[in-house]
């Protein structure tokens, strides 16, 4: 169990938290959401007990291992596996030691070494490393060969790997591809411990944990529920809260009218003084702190004749090589188009041959005489300069406007005064998006391509990208690994593999299940004359019914899980005087953990028996 006790801390004498608590219990999984810059990542480093707290406390079981990425994996001649290996440090050193050990401490090793599944392990990285990207071959490769942002997802896999007791995962996603970030989904969902991780994605929020833990106005509150859940709940108390003030608004309105008519004259004087002291004595409603102006302004485009761009057998690569071939598209003004595909397909290569960054090897690429094409990809943001503030990079591609006008550009894409006049150096990550978002829509493009455009951008700035571009008159093409901007935005899919591009037939949730879904069996099929007999109507009808009651007894059970889940958040139930009763939760918790695991397990044996018959 995590608890956190009325904490307080500033950083740079801005304060962070005051008197903040929540308690997660053991085993939880929570997401940490909460405004850039309110102190999420602050809140980890104080979890680890890398700043000092000025009030409070937190506390952690005995022993318990806090795990998390806090850098990448250096650029080493070690391979990508044995890195994620050597993070499982008891087991790097038990093995070292099984070379040397004697006598009795050998047997001391062996037994140790099986405890732990010592000798699953490989298997067990490779997995993680499968599901974050690599292939077998690139596995066996040394870290120097790969980029930063792999070697991210190579540090990801160590501490998956390892397994620690409390997972700390800050913005996980924003290093991984769609297929990468749908696998961490179903990965955390199974992990056997408490996890507790900063995200704006909203997929990862609604599928992976059980609550949300909101960080506003230097205060903690835990909501029960995926992310959704929590936005509805947050939404009434807003309201109700909004509803509050204004009523305390009009009564002391109406106090204060009666003061300003009544306190000067003699008879009327000390009513008029009793409603003063009313006024004084009423306890202003606070609304929380709601997100400043987040919009974003995009200009407006002439409208062009369709198509706007004509790919006719076009092919697209690098040093003579092609990457992608026979590409016959057509794009349309008006279109808004997701790339689908697994990362080194191809996507970011036809987002640069359709942004005009790489030339066709071969074929015929037609666009619009008058095109202008927007184009932001991550890259983009590190080249920003880091020592010109944004309004020096707006006035030296845009001489010819006054600082106003400038400022007007920036306020539109929710950069304030005081953001404009800071060098980018010391911007934060979300708000140096927002320059390279203006710079790339500077032209007022026909053609906005946008390449992973949500990382480093909260929650209410994601709506707003998602409203500005439902707005915005110009074609759209989409890489990214937020499905729920893909869903808000897109209306047609594109599916880049084995070197093609073809529209998509099903849609994002058929995609999602596709990634999903396990690998075909590689077995040979027998032959037709040996195919087992179909089973008869009566047979069928039985494993339905089966199917069925497998499916009841998983929901009972979800059930369960959930109204103990709930008990458990209760703060009452860890008093000192109720350990036995928390022990008794706890471990009822755990039964009902392992019963669901084990009916889950039985209805897709179920599931799968019914598939084979009726197949």
């Amino acid at each position: 169990m995590l608890r956190i006790d009325n904490i307080t801390f500033s950083m740079e004498g801005r304060p962070l938290f005051e008197e903040a608590s929540a308690t997660i219990p053991e085993g939880h999984k929570v997401g940490i959401v909460g405004r850039n810059g309110t102190g999420k990542t602050t809140l980890f480093r104080l979890i680890r007990g890398e700043l000092a707290l000025e009030g409070g406390a937190i506390s952690l079981p005995p022993r318990a291992r806090i795990g998390g990425v806090s850098q990448e994996v250096p650029g080493s001649e070690t391979s990508l596996i044995d890195t994620v290996l050597e993070a499982d440090t008891e087991r790097s050193a038990l093995m070292a030691e099984a070379e040397t050990a004697e006598g009795a401490r050998i047997a001391e090793v062996q037994t140790r070494l099986a405890d732990i599944d010592a000798w699953s392990a490989e298997a067990r990285a490779a997995t993680i490393l499968k599901g974050l990207g690599f292939t077998d071959e690139e596995q066996r490769m040394p870290c120097s060969a790969f980029s930063g942002g792999w070697r991210m997802r190579v540090a990801l896999a160590a501490v998956l790997f390892s397994a620690p007791d409390l997972l700390l995962l800050d913005e996980p996603t924003n290093y991984l591809d769609l297929e990468g970030a749908l696998w961490l989904e179903s990965y955390l969902a199974r992990y056997p411990h408490t996890v507790l991780v900063i995200s704006h994605d909203r997929g990862l929020l609604n599928r992976s944990v059980g609550a949300i833990l909101h960080l506003e106005d230097r205060k903690l509150s835990l909501y029960q529920g995926p992310y959704d859940t929590f936005a509805r709940t947050r939404h009434a108390r807003l309201e109700a809260q909004a509803a509050q003030a204004k009523k305390q608004e009009a009564r002391r309105a109406h106090l204060q009218s009666y003061v300003d008519r009544f306190r000067y004259k003699a008879d009327k004087a000390r009513q008029a003084q009793s409603r003063i002291k009313m006024i004084e004595k009423m306890e202003t409603i606070q609304t929380p702190q709601e997100a400043a102006l987040r919009a974003f302004t995009f200009p407006e485009p002439e409208e062009l004749s369709p198509p706007i761009v004509n790919l006719d057998g076009a092919a697209v690569g690098y040093d003579g090589t092609p990457v992608l071939s026979r590409l016959t598209l057509r794009i349309d003004q008006d279109d808004r188009i997701a790339l689908l595909g697994r990362n080194g397909e191809g996507k970011s290569t036809l987002s640069k041959l359709l942004a005009g960054k790489l030339s066709a090897l071969d074929g015929k690429v037609t666009t619009a005489s008058k095109l202008r094409v927007g184009y932001f990809a991550q890259h983009q943001i590190e080249e920003l300069r880091p020592e010109e503030t944004p309004i020096e990079h707006l006035r030296r591609l845009r001489p010819a406007e006054s600082p106003g006008q400038a400022r007007a550009r920036l306020a539109g894409f929710g950069l304030q005064a005081a953001q404009a006049d800071t060098i980018c150096g010391s911007l934060s990550g979300g708000q140096k998006a927002r320059l390279s978002l203006l710079i790339a829509t500077l032209d007022a493009p026909h053609m906005l391509i946008l390449d992973e455009p949500t990382n480093h951008l909260d929650i209410e700035s994601r709506e707003a990208l998602v409203e500005a571009l439902t707005a915005y008159t110009g074609a759209v093409i989409l890489v990214s690994h937020d499905m729920h901007l893909l869903s808000l935005v897109a209306d047609r899919l594109w599916l880049v593999k084995d070197g093609r591009v073809a529209p998509f037939d099903g849609d994002l949730e058929a995609y999602r299940q596709m990634l999903l879904a396990p690998p075909p069996s590689e077995k040979p099929k027998k032959p037709a004359a040996d195919k087992p007999r179909r089973p008869s109507r009566d047979k069928i009808l039985e494993m339905r019914s089966e199917v069925r009651k497998c499916e009841a007894r998983v929901e009972k059970l979800s059930d369960m899980r959930d109204k103990l889940a709930a008990k458990l958040a209760d703060p009452e139930l860890y008093d000192d005087g109720r350990v036995g009763e928390l022990e008794t939760w706890n471990r009822k918790y755990a039964e009902v953990m392992e019963a669901t695991e084990r009916a889950e397990a039985l209805w897709m044996a179920a599931l799968e028996k019914l598939e084979k018959a009726q197949a």
